[in-house]
């Protein structure tokens, strides 16, 4: 009882003291718990859509899958007659047969996507009965003829719809125009779909191109009757094995585990930048506990003097680690479902809706923020607890401050440069890896202890980096600029801790941001060297037969190139079966990317019966120019396609396609399963690039879901997508660096309080409130700058390694952004004089007397 008494009476003698370090605490806590939640409410969403919208037992065909968009862009169907069959099943008290499609573009009459801009899909179906469990019509009436659409609320509201209004709806199968006459409203909420309705006559004609069939039917179970049970009766009434049969519970678990993969990549990312906060947090707590124990030196002497065990001195410290976690970890939760209901608002002004009344706080939740929050705060006061442990209680007699432990220091030293070697040698040998999947392992085996190694050295570092750093910036500022640099030398261990933190954040970004140029580098490069055509066609969905059309319909144009990808499985000369299909092109692509070959020539693949195989695939099954392989198409015929050529996989563009020509892929596919083209190339004729650029824009207009570019546009929209990208992982390690300077501005304030009366004395000799100012936002900028030159400096190492290992894909050139790089470094600068602001502020308004009066 006594140790939590003095422990309670220290924590809160020192509140003001540990306000930064629970801010750090909140912080990460509320990051984990904003993800969790977020993630959470998510989940919850799907699931409750999916819960409402799948009907007891849902009849599909049996190649058909929820995620699976169909080789020819039609969706898998049935014949009506299982329908009916389904209907005089028994146990059965109703089925409908649905119509539905999510390979089609929804534009308006001034020709823009009425689509999300998230990736959710468009939804086009057939209006029945059984769209009332999850649906209701608010305005108008259900679809009657096919010159009528009904919209959803969502969409109708976004894209600003009423009712009249003309909709085109762009299907593989054909466009087709028709007016609103009703506007559906979802019962649960609808995370950012878009879905129109149509009578069952025009869905079955316009998307699927065929009347009487449906891609599902849904059954619902008489009274009494089980979804089980039912599923049962419908296979012996269907035939088992004939079709596919869900029950409710199935089918939603179906599409759940398909926004479950993609919520847990959401999740588990944002969880490693929060652990990247959490790592940078312990050094802000290290320090606090750490300078707490020095200024109370004395006063942990008298309590040993008086009686106290070591055991129980480390336990009040531990003590008051526990409150600290406690309270910011409490905080850090409540702050947590407010993060969470920010990124819910983020998301919606994103297009994607997610309702507050499906916020799901889980219990695991705060119970996992608060155990986090508590157990990294203790284990990273244990060392200053034990350190306090070892005062004795000779102490009390001495001024205030522990003199520093030599023998551990040199052993800290020792271990960290065995393992700051050890990282070297890991990168090293991911560097000279000769497969990139082997190499993956090293690289990150070597930033591990890379980035250990640097922290445990950090003190050894301070003392000849911040020299350098000094006589670069502080010597022009004279004795001012002087007792700077000796206060940020005062205690190496200090401002190694202090540095590191600053330094993991930016190792992170200077790393990223090489391997993100080296990316575009080497893109725009091959892109240079490989691409031939002028114009490039590409879009999230495959491009429909009437855009195509359009497309070699454009004037001014050589030639037009068809790219389409092929579901096949291919069995090679040593009996192995590969299925990663191959590409059909046009014998155009020749020209439009000029790939190497190692044996053969890439024009002979486009012949008949011919084809080209990847060096990596030739190498693996010892392929050479002449053998002949299996090709069996799905949907259509087995082929023997003789290899013309062996094309060179040390590229990024294509890497390890297999190309056969269109002409060979339609002797053994039937014209229903041929797919659509997923890209399509153009090369202009001579002297006319400007016009066919522009005509080509003019003729895919109608078409807003695709994209015509040159290669410079292309160039650019890989640099903007690589840049997002980058900016999204840097926005989430911004949290890691705020609290890194709340590291620098914590480190600042106690170091105030600890240097108390000798900046009395200095004020007293004649230091004015301006120069000391000065001097503590020197000291400041120094230690940011300690911690940038170590955090750039290793993490374009880690970057240099990693593109080592993307060359082996094809990505060859290393490119340092210098610009950024630099920009960074001068930001730490800045970095270093905010969180000097208040602890200098503080420093210049002390007074004199009381100052040197202070012991």
């Amino acid at each position: 009882m006594t140790v939590l008494k003095t422990s309670m009476r220290n924590f809160f003698a020192h509140k003001g003291r540990m306000a930064l370090s629970a801010i750090a605490v909140l912080l990460s806590v509320a990051f984990v718990c904003g993800t969790l939640v977020f993630t959470d409410t998510m989940n919850t969403t799907f699931d409750k859509l999916f819960a409402v919208t799948a009907s007891d037992v849902t009849v599909s065909p049996k190649a058909a899958k929820s995620d699976d968009t169909p080789q020819n862009g039609v969706p898998e169907s049935l014949p009506a007659s299982v329908l009916q069959r389904a209907r005089t099943a028994e146990g059965v008290k109703s089925a409908e047969g649905g119509v539905s499609s999510m390979n089609v573009t929804v534009v308006n009459s001034h020709n823009d996507n009425m689509g999300s801009s998230t990736g959710a899909p468009t939804i086009a179906a057939n209006w029945t009965n059984d769209e009332l469990r999850s649906m209701e019509i608010t305005s108008g009436h259900a679809p009657r003829g096919p010159t009528e659409v009904m919209v959803d609320a969502d969409t109708a509201d976004k894209h600003h719809l009423k009712m009249g209004d003309e909709l085109r709806t762009i299907a593989q199968t054909g466009d087709f125009k028709a007016r609103i006459v009703g506007i559906a409203t979802f019962k649960v909420t609808n995370p950012g779909a878009a879905v129109v309705y149509f009578d069952t006559a025009t869905a079955q004609r316009e998307l699927l191109g065929a009347t009487g069939r449906f891609t599902q039917i849904g059954v619902t179970a008489a009274a009494g009757v089980s979804d089980t049970q039912l599923k049962q009766n419908m296979a012996r009434a269907l035939g088992t094995g004939t079709y596919k049969l869900q029950t409710a519970k199935e089918n939603a678990d179906e599409n759940r585990k398909g926004v479950g993969q993609f919520m847990n990549v959401i999740k588990y990312a944002m969880l490693g930048f929060a652990g990247i906060a959490f790592l940078v947090g312990i050094f802000l707590i290290i320090n606090t506990f750490s300078m707490l124990v020095a200024q109370r030196t004395r006063e942990i002497g008298l309590m040993r003097a008086i009686g106290s065990s070591r055991k129980q001195v480390n336990r009040s410290v531990l003590v008051e680690a526990t409150l600290l976690g406690v309270v910011g970890s409490a905080l850090g939760v409540g702050a947590g479902v407010g993060i969470a209901v920010g990124l819910m608002k983020l998301m919606g002004s994103m297009g994607m809706d997610l309702s507050t009344r499906d916020l799901t706080v889980k219990w695991t939740t705060p119970l996992a923020g608060m155990l986090l929050g508590i157990v990294v705060t203790v284990l990273a006061a244990y060392l200053p607890a034990r350190r306090a442990g070892k005062v004795s209680p000779m102490a009390a007699l001495r001024d205030a401050g522990t003199p520093a432990d030599g023998r551990a220091g040199w052993v800290r030293a020792l271990i960290g440069l065995v393992l700051t070697g050890a990282g070297g040698a890991a990168l090293y040998a991911a560097a000279t890896a000769k497969k990139a999947s082997d190499g993956s392992g090293m690289l990150g085996l070597g930033v591990l202890l890379s980035l250990i190694g640097f922290v445990i050295i950090g003190p050894l570092l301070a003392g000849g980096v911040v020299r350098v750093i000094s006589a670069v910036l502080l010597r022009a500022f004279g004795p001012v600029g002087r007792m700077a640099e000796r206060n940020a030398l005062r205690n190496p261990r200090r401002t190694g801790a202090t540095g590191a933190a600053l330094m993991i954040g930016l190792a992170l970004v200077a790393c990223l941001s090489v391997v993100g140029s080296s990316m575009v580098a080497s893109a725009t490069g091959e892109l240079d060297k490989s691409v031939g055509a002028d114009f490039i066609v590409t879009g999230k969905q495959r491009i429909v037969p009437q855009a195509e059309k359009a497309m070699e319909q454009t004037p001014g144009l050589a030639h037009v190139t068809r790219y389409k990808d092929l579901h096949a499985t291919l069995t090679s000369p040593d009996g192995q079966k590969d299925t990663d299909g191959l590409t059909a092109a046009d014998p155009s692509y020749a020209q439009d990317l000029r790939r190497a070959t190692t044996a053969g020539t890439l024009t002979a693949a486009y012949g008949t019966d011919a084809m080209s195989v990847g060096s990596k695939y030739a190498k693996k099954h010892g392929v050479h120019v002449g053998d002949t392989l299996s090709v069996a198409f799905k949907g259509g015929a087995t082929a023997r396609l003789k290899v013309a050529a062996i094309t060179d996989d040390d590229v990024a563009i294509d890497q390890g396609a297999r190309y056969t020509s269109i002409a060979t892929m339609k002797k053994y596919l039937p014209a229903g399963k041929i797919p659509p083209n997923i890209i399509m190339f153009a090369k202009a004729k001579d002297g006319q690039e400007k016009q066919a650029y522009a005509a080509l824009k003019t003729a895919m207009k109608p078409y807003p879901q695709y994209q015509v570019r040159d290669q410079t546009d292309y160039k650019q929209e890989l640099k903007d997508q690589i840049g997002q990208l980058l900016n999204m992982v840097y926005g989430l390690l911004a949290l890691a660096i705020i609290v890194a300077i709340l590291g620098v501005v914590n480190t600042l304030a106690l170091s105030v309080v600890e240097r108390t009366r000798e900046i009395g004395l200095m004020r007293a000799i004649g230091l004015s409130r301006r120069q000391l100012r000065r001097m503590i936002r020197m000291e400041s900028v120094v230690i940011a700058l300690f911690g940038a030159l170590l955090g750039l400096g290793l993490g374009m190492g880690w970057g240099a390694t990693a593109q080592k290992l993307l060359a082996l894909e094809g990505l060859k050139t290393l490119e340092v952004p210098w610009p950024t790089i630099i920009g960074v470094f001068i930001g730490s600068a800045f970095v270093g004089l905010f969180a000097a602001l208040i602890p200098a502020f503080r420093a210049g308004r002390m007074n004199v007397l009381n100052a040197i009066a202070t012991e």
